[in-house]
């Protein structure tokens, strides 16, 4: 990708329209019905994977990578509706325009007491310990095991086309705390028709995309720095955009294609734990 095509993809977080495609109202039926459904399914069996303790302490969460804080703030109010306990949420992003939407969100959708709970920063994953910590006023040594849980969704592959995914995977290893357990959710590079992809085919001058990894490309930068792989698998064939009636056809559909071709579902899914 060169330099105005990464500006080109960057730019487009930064821009007030993005908030659109990240927020509660006006996102794809999709991306609602994920959160109930799949997403839900892996966050909470990723839940129960932590040590006793912690659950009974409170979770402490990190997504990076936030956006609009959708996904965050839906899954506070399921952890509610579950009665799992959670001391703190914080989501990073590294656009303020996405952030602040994320703080409208938290007050527009969350009781006042799942307020109190949730923050939003403006961070950068290359330099997220540095940025939590001058936001938060935190000494860097105080954000070494942090977090319980860590999530992030379609935000890694940015990181291999920057050839930082290893320093990540670095840094949310020391963010996480023994026990703890991180959830990343990505687009496959197998699964033949994501939209960017599909416009590409018919435009006249060709755009580089941001790099789409391998499920072993996601999965290796955690290896590499010693985290346990509880999960590395492609699944999930709905568009975080689709309209409800695309939803309900897919949905109907993903048994089958789960049976004859889950190597190509729309997205990759690796779950780490921290020893």
């Amino acid at each position: 990708m060169n330099a105005t095509d990464t500006s080109r993809v960057f730019n487009e977080y930064l821009a007030e329209e993005t908030t659109l495609k990240y927020t509660k109202a006006t996102a794809g039926s999709g991306i609602s019905y994920l959160l109930d459904h799949d997403y839900k399914a892996i966050y909470l069996q990723a839940l129960a994977q932590l040590p006793q303790q912690i659950k009974q302490q409170g979770i402490r969460m990190l997504e990076f990578g936030c956006g609009g804080g959708m996904n965050l703030i839906h899954l506070l109010s399921v952890l509610n509706r579950e009665s799992i306990r959670v001391e703190k949420a914080v989501g990073t992003d590294f656009s303020p325009v996405l952030i602040d939407a994320a703080k409208r969100e938290a007050k527009n959708y969350l009781a006042e007491r799942a307020q109190n709970k949730v923050e939003f920063y403006v961070a950068k994953h290359e330099s997220l310990i540095d940025d939590l910590s001058a936001a938060t006023g935190t000494a860097k040594t105080a954000l070494n095991n942090a977090f319980d849980f860590i999530i992030g969704v379609n935000t890694v592959r940015y990181c291999h086309h920057a050839d930082t995914e290893v320093a990540l995977a670095h840094t949310l290893a020391g963010l996480l705390a023994p026990g703890g357990v991180c959830v990343v959710i990505d687009m496959n590079n197998r699964f033949p028709f994501f939209m960017s992809e599909v416009k590409n085919r018919f435009r006249v001058h060709k755009r580089q995309e941001c790099y789409i990894p391998s499920l072993a490309e996601y999965t290796a930068p955690f290896k590499q720095v010693g985290l346990q792989v509880l999960r590395s698998e492609h699944f999930c064939w709905i568009p975080h955009s689709a309209s409800p009636l695309t939803r309900t056809v897919i949905r109907g559909l993903s048994p089958v294609l789960n049976l004859i071709a889950k190597s190509r579902a729309m997205r990759s899914l690796v779950v780490v734990k921290k020893p």
